[in-house]
């Protein structure tokens, strides 16, 4: 019997000798704890705000906190998410059956950028502060332009945050560039 990933689909479960009865058996028990349609993880083995996009991330390698989610983790808005917010390069498709997962599609020529490991785990990824602030901006018309400019304060407002980073940032995402800029002339 192989070793089982703290987070796993059923394919890695038959693939590490369990059966699919055997998965629900520890459903059952409390070991394993399913998060979406075929996907769990062992309970216990992450921060529970972190167990949808380790689920997520088991189904797809590419899912990264974003938005709203990834704001809150970077401490850049009291919001309480009632789900987490993740991302996929556009065109894969979104896993079915997360209850508290909004997903979102980015163009796959920018998903890499400010991509980073989130701190404290392993493989499971988060934008950066600053990406997530353009990625604010650049939807500010589904996510509010008062959530885009309350955050991009508090970042000013943290040491070892520079307006020229994020505008050298920014400049991979034309449209929101320039309200970016306008709104740092204005706050700056």
């Amino acid at each position: 019997m192989g070793a089982l990933p703290a987070a796993f689909t059923l394919a890695d479960a038959r693939a590490s000798g369990l059966r699919k009865d055997q998965v629900y058996k520890g459903v059952d028990s409390g070991a394993f704890e399913r998060i979406g349609r075929g996907v769990f993880v062992m309970s216990g083995s992450f921060d529970p705000s972190l167990e949808s996009l380790a689920a997520a991330t088991a189904v797809q390698p590419s899912a990264t906190m974003c938005l709203t989610s990834a704001l809150v983790n970077h401490g850049l808005s009291d919001e309480i998410p009632i789900g987490m917010d993740i991302a996929l390069p556009r065109g894969l498709r979104h896993p079915a059956g997360f209850d508290h997962v909004t997903w979102h599609s980015f163009d796959p020529t920018t998903f890499q950028i400010g991509r980073e490991v989130l701190d404290g785990s392993s493989g499971l990824f988060a934008y950066s502060a600053e990406r997530t602030i353009i990625d604010m901006f650049r939807l500010a018309h589904q996510e509010g332009s008062d959530t885009a400019v309350t955050a991009l304060k508090r970042w000013l407002h943290q040491p070892g945050h520079y307006p020229s980073t994020l505008l050298s940032m920014a400049k991979s995402f034309p449209k929101a560039y320039l309200s970016i800029r306008t709104t740092l002339e204005v706050l700056t």
